[in-house]
């Protein structure tokens, strides 16, 4: 690899210090190199940190400085733009990065000589959003890395949110709300709300029911290739159920009652750079368990 762009979040003066290091690097060693600034845009609604018109056609690699969140929102900015990423750690967990900020010049030799691994990654598409039954209310396509999550708005009290696969009803759950998540996201909010974990690699979809008033309900894993449709239904007589959708934490949309979301894996895909020869289970001790 030869063009390199750097995202990080710049209000974090180190990160300042940590691109201009690895930008200084790479132009050292006959490589091409810039810094993309890192600010909120939303022309349409949809959150973005990253003008990815500022990323010439030919970059090879985009280098995310930050931690998991940095990362993710990096991975949903580059979605059409095809560009393997990977992360330097300047966050605390750092699940998703690849690289910690004392071995970054190692990492930078090995990427300019070609020595790496590429996985890729599935995300989810959230492809309409209708308000009512047959109107279409949809807003501008959103992506998720992680999770997809339709949670209960407004009172404390539960919503009810009918999950539908391929059109036909799988299960009904009365809970805080569903997590739809990828496998990459299973390490975060699925894992916390008892969801099962998947290897990246796996081509599949976890529903989630996020504290559900059952003593049976638990986690469905479907084929990625399936279209999931959530409705929220009425929990009570009277009063509609309140939900918001959030997509990798952000807030992308508000439904009630006889809403509904439908939600896709795209063509797309998150290219991750690996490295360092350390397995997902292993990542997955040290980072989660906090073994050494």
């Amino acid at each position: 690899m030869e063009k390199f762009c750097i995202i990080t979040n710049s209000d974090k003066t180190a990160n300042h210090y940590v691109a201009k290091h690895i930008k200084d690097y790479i132009d050292n060693h006959g490589g091409q190199c810039i810094i993309l600034e890192n600010r909120l845009l939303s022309p349409t609604g949809i959150s973005h940190f990253t003008d990815v018109s500022k990323i010439p056609a030919n970059t090879e690699c985009a280098i995310v400085l930050g931690g998991d969140g940095t990362m993710i929102q990096a991975a949903i900015d580059l979605v059409h733009k095809e560009i393997p990423i990977i992360g330097v750690n300047t966050g605390s967990l750092g699940f998703l990065t690849e690289v910690e900020q004392q071995n970054v010049d190692g990492a930078l030799d090995r990427l300019i000589s070609g020595d790496f691994t590429v996985e890729n990654r599935i995300m989810l598409k959230e492809v309409s959003c209708f308000q009512h039954p047959g109107q279409d209310g949809s807003s501008p396509d959103c992506y998720a890395l992680n999770d997809i999550v339709v949670s209960k708005r407004g009172s404390i009290r539960l919503i009810t949110v009918k999950v539908y696969l391929n059109n036909e009803l799988a299960d009904i759950y009365r809970a805080d709300g569903v997590i739809i998540s990828t496998p990459t996201g299973s390490t975060g909010y699925n894992l916390s709300a008892g969801g099962p974990v998947l290897v990246p690699h796996v081509k599949a979809i976890i529903v989630t029911p996020i504290c559900p008033h059952s003593l049976n309900k638990r986690s469905l894993i479907v084929d990625a290739s399936d279209s999931i449709t959530l409705e929220i239904g009425q929990t009570k007589d009277t009063g509609k159920d309140l939900a918001t959708v959030a997509a990798d934490g952000r807030d992308v949309g508000q439904l009630s009652t006889g809403s509904r979301i439908v939600i896709k894996v795209p063509d797309s895909v998150t290219q991750i750079i690996k490295l360092s020869g350390i397995g997902f289970y292993e990542r997955m001790r040290k980072k989660l368990n906090k073994e050494l």
